[in-house]
């Protein structure tokens, strides 16, 4: 039996340790590679269907058109974080901060007993902390708040006529929020409510502090509305809607009325105002005697409602939209204060 020399052993053993080293390299990164999958989070949107490669493509490029959250969504938490309630702060700021409604919502919750803190009903008015244990009819209220607060949505709709802006209705009409994505946490907050026979432009939030800011009179965010009447606004008439008409809740006035098309019968004009009264717009072209026959919302702020976005569909807004939107107006737009 011949053996092989030891240089041509060693020689055999070099050129096969490329082979192994080879194999190893390739099960590690196998390895290496199912473990990276295994660890990456899933998409934060309830209703992102976007691929990941075209995800990365439109976060590389800055793109606008994208309808995912995790794309457009602006993450408040990040850039402007929510205050994180470590002592004992108002009921109601708690669960709105949580996304559970707007402050004055959880106030009137809370005024009908339906709000518990550890076993004892809630008064309007009472503190607690995350740690407390919160009941809200009946039900234990988890407050993920461990990043500050749930990160902040904002939803842009194009409302029809013949939806309500109420969660539920006992009539059975159909309701703005049948039309909206689920939450894992919270719930949807409307900004700015508009009635079953106006369209247009609607927000959403899952943040009760950001639907607060907006939707407070103090604020003065222009709500801009395209409306259609029977008639024609004179000058006497726009002078007198323009300085003020005492309704039956408080002196209401146009901040402008502009022209915007029609002759006859009926005619087109964009009116603005700087806050938001149950039925306002029609209350006042009604106390001179004017007759709307069409009203859409066509702008919020700095956001206006985008051509493209169809009747009864929604979108995120990017994060571009929600700077914009969250501006505040500039004191050369703010009205004077009335003599």
């Amino acid at each position: 039996m011949k053996t092989k020399p030891i240089a041509a052993r060693k020689s055999a053993a070099k050129k096969s340790q490329p082979l192994l080293s080879l194999k190893r390299s390739t099960s590690s990164s196998k390895n290496e590679g199912q473990r990276r999958s295994s660890d990456r989070k899933p998409s934060a949107s309830p209703f992102a269907r976007k691929s990941e490669r075209q995800s990365k493509n439109e976060r590389a490029t800055g793109s606008d058109r994208s309808t995912s959250h995790k794309n457009d969504g602006r993450n408040l938490s990040q850039s402007n974080p929510l205050p994180l309630p470590t002592s004992h702060f108002k009921l109601q700021k708690i669960l709105a901060d949580a996304g559970f409604g707007s402050r004055r919502e959880m106030e009137r919750l809370i005024e009908t007993g339906s709000v518990k803190i550890n076993g004892q009903v809630a008064k309007l008015g009472d503190r607690a902390v995350i740690t407390d244990t919160i009941l809200v009819q009946g039900k234990p209220v988890r407050l993920n708040l461990s990043k500050r607060c749930l990160d902040t949505q904002v939803l842009i709709y194009h409302k029809p006529t013949g939806e309500i802006c109420t969660r539920k209705d006992p009539e059975g009409r159909p309701t703005v929020f049948d039309q909206l994505p689920s939450l894992r946490a919270g719930r949807w907050i409307v900004i700015g409510r508009l009635d079953i026979n106006t369209s247009g432009l609607l927000l959403f939030t899952n943040n009760g502090e950001l639907a607060n800011k907006l939707m407070h009179p103090s604020s003065e965010y222009e709500r801009k509305y395209a409306v259609r009447i029977m008639g024609e606004i004179t000058p006497m008439i726009r002078q007198q809607l323009l300085r003020g008409v005492q309704l039956e809740d408080g002196l209401a006035a146009f901040k402008k009325i502009e022209n915007a098309g029609g002759t006859g019968i009926n005619r087109w004009y964009h009116v603005i105002l700087t806050e938001g009264r149950n039925r306002e717009v029609r209350r006042l072209l009604e106390s001179q005697g004017l007759k709307v026959n069409r009203l859409m919302r066509i702008a919020f702020g700095n956001l206006t409602l985008p051509p493209q976005l169809r009747t009864g569909k929604f979108r995120a807004l990017t994060e571009a939209e929600i700077e914009l939107l969250m501006k505040q107006p500039s004191d050369s737009c703010k009205r004077p204060p009335r003599e």
